[in-house]
């Protein structure tokens, strides 16, 4: 038991991510990328958009041909032709001379710029005036704007949003490499833990915490299996969590991570072949009981019990282990936004204090409300639109200090 609680910063809990290793790689539709993870770097196999593309309606011209006009001084030009959409110009256009064009439309040779249909006034079927000067490349994309052959369009560890999904598709990848979308497992314990669809007797609970913690793991885009309610007995602990290892690639263990007498979770753990304990006890709040061992190559976390100490941990913590699984190069930014308190927050010296607040619009921008509570009030989460986090070297923020406030 000599691992009981040498706590951890959250630095240094954070570090050990290395410690892991990411899914493997498997090939997938386009189609279905979204959301998965880049494997490996992938490099454009030419330029695009390969040639120089209209971005107005309008004339296509040699640029230098309308250096100095204006609605006193048009410029007159001679209308080679016109280039429909999807059309390759079988002419070239030297100065002097104009081609009617539409967006999206392939620029003939010797064009470099487009003037807006607004800037002109065509005069008869061959010949145009132009009132406004454009520079080369003005309402244009050349051939290699958006890409050039060879250049690393989408690198390993990249999220595929919608617009990385295009940009594969307009590149001509029908497939692309990306890591195995990692399965999580659930365990909840307790005796006083009941199934949602069961009215509690005194001194027993619902199981909360199952929902909350697979919420967190969809929304992280991973795959999830829950393994129901094991009571305070370790053999049944431990074979729960060995089927849970040969299934999925990280193990949360809802409760059983304090010094309680019937938290059997560190027990069972040490128990696991090829399973050494990383961490119990880190220097946070809510949060101090966590456990992070490592079985084999996976994570396998306890948790608290107490459901808003369970969720900030996974907010926090859990989070950006799931994401050096799941392949990112780094983790995902928290997303931040400032705020001013509108009350004194205190905290203790030596720990990471994350405080659930309420964002309300002021007159001067966004307030932060604390919300009070104990971490085993649920309504304070849900109250909550972000933490507020107070390092381990402050005793508390004054009211009106504007702060940073984490998303939730």
């Amino acid at each position: 038991m000599s691992h009981f609680f040498k706590v951890k910063s959250l630095d240094e809990v954070l570090s050990l991510t290395r410690e892991f290793d990411p899914t493997h790689a498997e090939t997938v539709d386009t189609r279905e990328a979204f959301s998965r993870i880049l494997a490996e770097d992938v490099a454009a196999p030419r330029d695009m958009p390969g040639f120089r593309r209209a971005t107005m309606d309008g004339f296509a011209v040699n640029a230098s041909a309308t250096f100095g006009a204006s609605e006193s001084t048009p410029a007159w030009l001679e209308i080679q032709g016109t280039v429909l959409m999807g059309q390759v110009p079988d002419f070239e256009l030297p100065p002097g001379k104009a081609a009617g064009i539409s967006t999206g439309g392939m620029l003939p040779k010797g064009a470099d710029a487009v003037v807006m249909v607004e800037h002109t006034q065509t005069i008869d079927d061959t010949s145009v005036e132009i009132y406004k000067s454009v520079a080369p490349l003005q309402h244009v994309i050349d051939a290699s704007e958006d890409f050039a052959s060879g250049d690393v369009v989408l690198a390993s560890g990249t999220f595929i949003r919608p617009q990385e999904a295009g940009l594969a598709a307009g590149m001509g990848f029908t497939t692309l490499p990306v890591h195995r979308v990692p399965v999580v497992g659930i365990i909840s314990t307790g005796d006083e833990i009941i199934p949602i669809d069961q009215d509690p007797a005194p001194g027993r609970i619902r199981d909360i915490n199952s929902y909350t913690l697979r919420g967190f793991v969809q929304e992280a885009h991973a795959h999830v299996i829950q393994y129901g309610i094991v009571k305070d007995d370790p053999d049944q602990l431990q074979k729960v969590c060995e089927k849970a290892l040969e299934q999925t690639d990280m193990v949360l263990i809802s409760g059983g991570s304090s010094v309680g007498t019937r938290d059997y979770t560190v027990e069972v753990l040490s128990a696991l072949p090829d399973t050494q304990i990383l961490v119990h006890g880190m220097s946070v709040s809510p949060g101090k009981p966590t456990i992070l061992a490592k079985s084999g190559t996976k994570p396998v976390w306890g948790l608290p019990g107490q459901v808003v100490s369970a969720m900030v941990v996974m907010k926090m913590v859990v989070i950006p282990f799931l994401q050096r699984i799941q392949g990112y190069r780094v983790p995902k930014p928290l997303v931040r936004v400032p705020a001013k308190l509108t009350r004194n927050v205190a905290s203790a010296q030596g720990r990471r204090d994350f405080v659930r607040v309420m964002l309300e619009t002021g007159e001067t921008g966004l307030t932060a409300k604390p919300v009070l509570g104990k971490s085993g009030l649920i309504r304070t989460m849900v109250l909550a639109d972000g933490l507020l986090d107070i390092g381990e070297n402050l005793e508390g923020l004054e009211k009106d200090t504007v702060t940073q406030v984490i998303l939730l």
